[in-house]
């Protein structure tokens, strides 16, 4: 009887023994992933906290600046020493005095070719071509032959002046392929040499001349055999004067 009742008092102690240690390992594992979890979430917040902000995009680079050509420029001639003022010079694709040439000149202004076979606008570095009339259409170069070296030129285009001296005067033969290639050439009398300044070539008739020595050849244009050239190099460039 005695043992009987110190086992009934043993059991339940053994029994409440063992549930402490059951509910304290189901606490300790709950406790255990609560402390993970609280681990975890300050690991990632403190990630994203040590990220560095985007960096801003590179600005983008200034466009190079672009200097406009004359050549396609309307532009107006003067030459002090023989009264010429303002001749209006309208720049084409083509040669000097072809079909567009003449054209352009027998509305009593001046033409200037540019292209592959023509010339440059003013203040470029090759040959600047201007050709107008001498008798015909008002003839505004009439004058042209007494233009001597060391006279001025002036051209005006996009708000400058650019100014040539006349270095010489040549003649050209329609006649003659190499006297034509001779006006057209980037350096005037030598075709094939390389540009290496700004020249101009202003052409007109020598039909008096012609005439005079009893040459009355014409070509299909009325232009005669002759032509008297006058050639000159920049000298300078300023600012062309407000209006």
């Amino acid at each position: 009887m005695y043992r009987s009742q110190t086992l009934s008092r043993a059991v339940p102690a053994a029994l409440a023994g063992a549930l402490v240690v059951v509910l304290t390992g189901c606490f300790s594992g709950s406790s255990g992933a609560a402390a993970q979890q609280g681990k975890a979430a300050p690991s990632t917040s403190a990630a994203k906290a040590v990220q560095p902000a985007p960096a801003p995009p590179p600005p983008s680079p200034e466009p190079a600046p672009t200097k406009t050509s004359t050549r396609t420029q309307t532009s107006s001639l003067s030459i002090p020493s023989i009264g010429l003022k303002d001749l209006k010079v309208v720049p084409y694709e083509g040669t000097t005095d072809d079909w567009p040439g003449t054209r352009i000149q027998n509305k009593g202004v001046a033409a200037s070719p540019y292209g592959e076979s023509g010339g440059v606008g003013p203040g470029e570095v090759g040959n600047y071509l201007v050709t107008a009339h001498r008798i015909s259409y008002g003839g505004p170069l009439n004058n042209l032959p007494a233009v001597e070296k060391g006279d001025s030129v002036l051209v005006a285009s996009g708000g400058k002046v650019y100014e040539y001296k006349i270095t010489e005067t040549r003649e050209t033969s329609f006649r003659s392929e190499r006297s034509l290639a001779e006006q057209r050439a980037a350096v005037p009398g030598q075709p094939g040499q390389k540009a290496t300044e700004a020249m101009i070539t202003i052409s007109t008739c020598a039909t008096p001349e012609d005439n005079a020595d009893g040459n009355f050849w014409r070509d299909d244009r009325g232009n005669p055999e002759h032509r008297i050239d006058k050639v000159g190099v920049l000298a300078g460039t300023r600012d062309a004067p407000a209006p």
